[in-house]
């Protein structure tokens, strides 16, 4: 995973990205901010911070907790993990996507409280929960889907049609998920570009959505109502989808824009990752 850090800092050296239209504020001063999560009982925002190669057990990262308005609360409000990326909260609690654990962290205090093994796991991503509680996370390097019941791993969905599945979010009775794409290549590009999917929560039936196949190497993904918005981490852009349509780019950033978070009203929160940034937009 080294790769595709360097090559995207390289494209990102240079001037710094304009305001993008609807940008509200950004904090700065993070370290490979790689997911920005809203959570709502709290007010606040939380952020994970890689910290280095995103496949290395380095004990680097941690989280980081903002204010609605941008501000740096606590720099390291939960230390002890390795490459933290998507997180979920249920039950009080919340979960973090760390390589091959998924690791507990209690949501009053911060504190690590527990770290789940996810056996045959190769690199887990991003992470949700669906109306039940039931938390889901992405092994996007191995076509993969787990489901963690409390403190139990289960293989949810195994198949190739998620074409390295990055961000999952739950939405009502399913999970849409943002595919990278098949083909991986060295410095992270694909023979065949991702695209946007749908999971039957009782089926776990794989459906590509109509009009948003092979168009990016997507990253990050949330839903608002009916519309879908999704990154690509590569070329920095912030996707917009509503069925029946096309994928439409609706703000750029530099190579980097990593899992999206939302206020589930009008709000996303982009991670910036090669920029240590995490930008809030307003939406239309």
């Amino acid at each position: 995973m080294k790769r595709i850090i360097t090559s995207a800092f390289v494209a990102a050296i240079g001037i710094a990205a304009p305001a993008q239209a609807g940008e509200l504020w950004r904090a700065s001063g993070l370290e490979q901010p790689e997911s920005a999560l809203f959570d709502a009982a709290n007010n606040r925002i939380i952020v994970s911070n890689i910290v280095g190669n995103p496949g290395d057990a380095d004990g680097n990262g941690y989280l980081s907790m903002l204010s609605l308005d941008g501000k740096i609360v606590t720099q390291h409000w939960s230390d002890g993990m390795d490459a933290p990326k998507g997180m979920a909260i249920s039950g009080g609690k919340l979960y973090v996507a760390d390589i091959t654990k998924v690791r507990v962290v209690d949501l009053a205090s911060g504190k690590l409280i527990a770290s789940i093994a996810v056996p045959n796991a190769v690199f887990l991503n991003d992470m949700t929960s669906d109306q039940s509680g039931k938390v889901y996370v992405t092994d996007m390097l191995a076509d993969t889907i787990y489901g963690i019941d409390g403190d139990r791993p289960e293989l949810f969905v195994r198949d190739a049609l998620l074409a390295s599945p990055n961000g999952v979010f739950a939405d009502g009775d399913r999970l849409i998920v943002a595919s990278w794409g098949k083909g991986i290549k060295a410095d992270f590009g694909t023979a065949e570009p991702g695209g946007l999917l749908a999971v039957d929560l009782a089926s776990k039936a794989v459906t590509p959505l109509a009009g948003a196949q092979g168009f990016a190497d997507l990253d990050g993904v949330i839903a608002i109502g009916g519309t879908i918005y999704a990154t690509a981490y590569m070329t920095g852009t912030l996707y917009r989808y509503r069925t029946g349509g096309t994928p439409e780019a609706v703000a750029r950033f530099k190579p980097g824009s990593a899992d999206i978070g939302t206020d589930g009203k009008s709000i996303l929160y982009v991670p910036l990752m090669n920029e240590g940034e995490v930008a809030a937009l307003k939406l239309d």
